[in-house]
């Protein structure tokens, strides 16, 4: 398999990715291609630092980056033709890789998978899916952010997207698929869930219905739908309290000594819960509907998270996520339009 890591869009400079791509190499044999995309005397300086060498990798030179504060990235990739996640998107599009992986701007990746890599034949638009984990497993939360509005069928076609890969990555074997609600009753929600329910009922797909928020986080849901407005606030609120719930108990376990004690005994538990909820493990989110994998990571990355980040495209790569999900939504596409026929 070959990967094209835009080695641009670290907060961190690119010397963290390449660390990471180390260490993603050591780990993964089947890889047989990184393509380090980017600035190549920044590239070069940063290598000795990380004592790497590996014939896999290859570095493709260029002269521009979509930065974090380009307001309108969909302008600035045009105008910025060489820059690192154009030219990684080209190598997708090319057939040179098989996927790309980025930490830039969100807003710039999903631009270049729209109009680089291209959608799949009969996807409306792709959609960033997002692993949350829980108590014993995770969910997948889509759109998480990328399609603020949306139609019903756009909804409908990330239901599918969100089952073919909870259940080729994350083994779910029958994943239940809800849409993200105001109420469990058919007749709750607005105009966009309530037509997205009815389009989902008649797919081939394991769906419970309307979903609450207080049902995310407690088993009763695998894939859950919602526009890019609703999940991204979804998202960042999970993760705010995450920290948030974390920094109340650490302060909380060192009021007295009575309570550091009794935090020291459950020392095991509480890091067992921090790696459960780390989100380096996941490495980020892959962008779905799109001919090849792209994966986004998140700026604030490290190298373990870049190291995720390449191991979980890998697995996607093994389990042809993009051939899967072409059949399904060409078969979700031809049951809805028999229905509309009939």
């Amino acid at each position: 398999m070959r990967i094209a890591v835009d080695a641009m869009g670290s907060d961190h400079g690119c010397g963290v990715i390449i660390a990471g791509v180390k260490r993603a190499l050591e780990e993964i044999k089947d890889i047989s291609t990184i393509y380090l995309v980017g600035n190549k005397a920044e590239i070069h300086a940063a290598l000795p630092e990380r004592g790497f060498r590996d014939h896999r990798v290859r570095i493709i030179h260029t002269t521009e980056v979509v930065e974090m504060d380009d307001k309108q990235p969909v302008n600035a990739l045009r105008k910025k033709k060489d820059s690192s996640i154009a030219r990684a998107a080209e190598l997708v599009s090319d057939g040179k890789a098989d996927a790309l992986i980025s930490l830039g701007n969100t807003a710039g990746i999903f631009a270049a998978a729209t109009f680089k890599v291209g959608r799949i034949s009969g996807v409306e638009r792709g959609c960033i899916a997002t692993v949350i984990p829980r108590q014993g497993n995770e969910f997948v939360l889509l759109d998480a952010g990328a399609n603020v509005e949306c139609k019903p069928s756009h909804l409908a076609q990330f239901a599918v997207m969100g089952n073919v890969y909870s259940r080729e990555v994350l083994k779910r074997k029958s994943p239940r698929v809800g849409i993200l609600s105001n109420g469990t009753e058919d007749s709750k929600g607005n105009e966009l869930t309530l037509a997205a329910f009815a389009l989902c009922q008649r797919l081939d797909l394991n769906f419970i219905g309307n979903v609450e928020g207080h049902d995310l986080f407690k088993d009763h849901v695998d894939v859950v739908v919602c526009d890019g407005f609703v999940g991204n606030i979804v998202l960042k609120t999970s993760e705010s309290l995450a920290v948030a719930m974390f920094s109340m108990l650490k302060r909380e376990l060192t009021k007295n000594t009575k309570r550091q004690l009794g935090a020291l005994l459950a020392k095991d538990a509480f890091q067992a819960i921090r790696r459960r909820m780390d989100p380096e493990v996941y490495g980020g989110a892959p962008l779905l509907g799109f001919n090849g994998l792209v994966f986004k990571a998140h700026a604030s990355a490290r190298e373990r998270a870049v190291t995720s980040a390449i191991r979980v495209t890998a697995e996607t790569i093994k389990n042809q996520i993009g051939q899967i999900i072409a059949r399904d939504i060409a078969a979700a596409n031809e049951k809805l339009s028999d229905d509309a026929t009939e």
